[in-house]
């Protein structure tokens, strides 16, 4: 496992075809990675004795942990030597007399420590696009689910501006019943993508084993013959509804013919019959399309004694996979160092999320959702916290911050109160005389904290004496405590000297006020 790690979430998907029983080779053209790499996570595996299922249920931070102690970062540049040249060995192997071994002979005088004559013929005929005869498809039952967006779009106005809003329309369909759905979107953004499958699957009530997406930029970041790299919000919108990404070849539309086959008909059967409506709303255009995917669906098929519905509740949604129980919620991953103040901000937000003190100064990863911010650090998890949205706010766990800081914010009169009790019953009565001032608590707290102190450093037979002077001469200070004790004044008697009035014919009587 040499070189960059691999996301995660990709090998989340490596796991899963080699449960589903891809072969090594296969796993590594679908992922993008070498067979190398597929067999050392594999042989990781067994060696390590792991379940899969078990490896499946870890966050990715947690997965990643278990797979790379470090952060290897190893590139083979003879593929980067190669790739720039292939092209041209491309186009001269079309010409006459020029033979796989002689390119290898001119690549190797000019790269002696380049590739060997297998490894060079490998990634010349990956390059090489030869044609090849077409052939019947075969589906197996809640196999596969093809995904693409319609070419034409729909619109509705809305009815406060007037301003007619096209949208694109989503259309999926399972091979083997060829059941169609169709659903309008604003756009093609990852986003609205993502919701439209999720609704998809609702729809189906269940999960296929693959989702066939075809090349849009929603689910694919780099279209490939051989290597496409699948969106990552995609994969983990797999790896949630337990199920695999498999992408169609660029420019190979006959891969996907059933899905575009569904588009022509949803033409025929959904556009064409409501052509002449007006729709004031996406709900209310959406309500329609169903309505027609419906009667669709419950169209008797040509050459066929059943409808694609009879056929798909019939054959394939007893085999679908069962939908989670949890929606799905799309992840961003980021990566943060946490500051001084233990709290790492989400730009996007402009808000602050604590995470425990010991972390302060080091790098912790961040995957959040709609809902939910995850912090991780070292594979572990350290934090979790419900989404904010409040600019400039702070989200805040008291147990993460230190000792000090936690003192500081716990403090109050009852805060005092409750620890002096059970220290002593003279100090509790001392500090409920001190909160009766006509002073703001909180320049209180300094006098609390310094006779707690006296607590800690003092026998508490004397502090109590002490204590017992301060209330019986009604100064509740720090410092009178403190010089009673430094003064060893504890043993001198608690006489408060009551003093009258002295004896005075200046005293009315009632008589004075009837």
């Amino acid at each position: 496992m040499a070189g960059k790690p691999k996301p995660m979430s990709q090998i989340k998907q490596l796991l899963r075809l080699h449960q589903s029983g891809w072969k090594i080779k296969s796993i590594a053209r679908q992922l993008g990675i070498s067979k190398n790499t597929v067999k050392s996570y594999l042989q990781k595996i067994h060696s390590s004795k792991w379940l899969i299922s078990d490896l499946l249920e870890l966050e990715d931070p947690i997965l990643e942990s278990k797979f790379h102690a470090g952060n290897p970062a190893y590139k083979d540049q003879r593929y980067e030597q190669l790739k720039g040249q292939l092209e041209y060995y491309a186009s001269e192997l079309n010409k006459p007399g020029v033979t796989k071994l002689l390119l290898y002979e001119e690549y190797h005088q000019a790269f002696p420590d380049g590739y060997g004559r297998s490894q060079f013929c490998f990634h010349l005929l990956q390059y090489v696009r030869n044609s090849k005869p077409t052939m019947v498809l075969t589906h197996k039952p809640a196999e596969k689910l093809f995904i693409d967006f319609a070419g034409k779009r729909l619109s509705y106005i809305d009815w406060q501006s007037g301003e007619v809003i096209e949208v694109q329309v989503f259309v999926a369909c399972l091979p083997y019943s060829d059941y169609g759905f169709a659903i309008a979107v604003p756009s093609q953004k990852t986003i609205d993508f993502i919701y439209a499958l999720g609704c998809c699957l609702k729809a189906l009530g269940g999960v296929p084993e693959l989702l066939v997406p075809d090349n849009l930029k929603a689910a694919v970041i780099k279209a490939s013959k051989y290597e496409p790299e699948v969106n990552r919000i995609l994969e983990d919108f797999a790896n949630h509804y337990n199920t695999a990404v498999l992408p169609t070849r660029s420019a190979h539309p006959r891969d996907k013919a059933l899905v575009e086959n569904q588009v022509k008909l949803i033409y025929n059967r959904v556009y064409a019959k409501i052509r002449n409506q007006q729709f004031f709303s996406l709900q209310e255009l959406n309500e329609v399309i169903t309505q027609k995917m419906r009667d669709h669906n419950q169209t008797r098929m040509q050459e066929k004694p059943y409808c694609r519905e009879e056929c798909f509740l019939a054959e394939e949604k007893p085999l679908l996979k069962p939908l989670p129980d949890e929606s799905f919620e799309i992840k961003t991953y980021k990566e943060y160092t946490v500051r001084l103040n233990n709290h790492i901000k989400i730009t996007e937000d402009s808000h602050y999320y604590s995470v425990p003190y010991q972390y302060t100064g080091k790098k912790v990863k961040v995957i959040y959702t709609r809902s939910m911010v995850r912090i991780y650090a070292e594979g572990k998890i350290i934090a979790v916290h419900s989404r904010n949205y409040r600019t400039g706010g702070y989200t805040s766990q008291q147990a993460h911050l230190c000792s000090h800081h936690q003192h500081y914010l716990k403090r109050s009169p009852d805060y005092y109160l409750a620890k002096a009790k059970p220290i002593s019953a003279v100090l509790h009565d001392l500090f409920t005389k001190i909160f009766l001032q006509n002073r703001h608590p909180e320049q209180l707290y300094g006098t609390c904290d310094g006779l707690l102190n006296i607590y800690r450093r003092s026998d508490h037979q004397r502090a109590d004496k002490a204590c017992q002077l301060a209330l019986a001469y009604q100064n509740y200070s720090y410092r009178f405590v403190l010089n009673i004790l430094k003064n060893n004044m504890v043993e001198q008697a608690l006489e408060v000297q009551e003093k009258s009035l002295p004896e005075h014919n200046n005293i009315r009587g009632k008589k004075y006020y009837q």
